[in-house]
């Protein structure tokens, strides 16, 4: 994928396009779970990591239609989430998206994955993401990896 047919910026003042490309990519990956029926909590994740002074970065196709994006709490080098439309898994948005949070937070990033998502777990190693602890989803009762990432690691080009 040629990723200058995207551009990263803030997202806008309506959650509603951020909350339905979580749900539609959440849910291609773990279709088992009703992430329809968590889509307040991401709006209110966001709005409190924001209001905290995190930031949520959007990648915006040609047509200024969000294609993916990524939020952060800066203060503690965590990355929330990072979400990606369906029709482009795979395509190379994800690694601008990751680049980007590596961008903003040089010092490391940490991040939790489900153990299960091996399509996760091959990206985030391929990105420079070192396994750490065990641990498991509060919500979901599903087993997660913490993944640490330092600038002395590799990261994709």
């Amino acid at each position: 994928m040629d990723q200058t047919h995207y551009r990263l910026g803030p997202r806008g003042d309506d959650l509603a396009p951020l909350a339905d490309l979580w749900v539609a990519a959440w849910q291609m990956a773990m279709p088992q779970i009703d992430f329809s029926a968590r889509r307040t909590w991401l709006i209110t994740c966001v709005k409190d990591i924001e209001a905290q002074g995190g930031t949520t970065v959007c990648a915006y196709d040609g047509a200024g239609e969000v294609a993916g994006f990524f939020l952060l709490d800066l203060d503690r080098g965590y990355l929330e989430q990072i979400v990606i439309a369906p029709p482009l898994f795979g395509t190379g948005l994800a690694p601008l998206l990751i680049g980007e949070a590596q961008r903003l937070c040089p010092g490391g990033l940490t991040l939790d994955v489900n153990a299960d998502n091996l399509r996760a777990l091959r990206f985030y190693e391929k990105a420079g993401f070192q396994r750490g602890e065990p641990g498991v989803n509060p919500v979901s009762g599903l087993a997660t990896w913490r993944m640490h990432w330092s600038s002395t690691a590799s990261s994709i080009a």
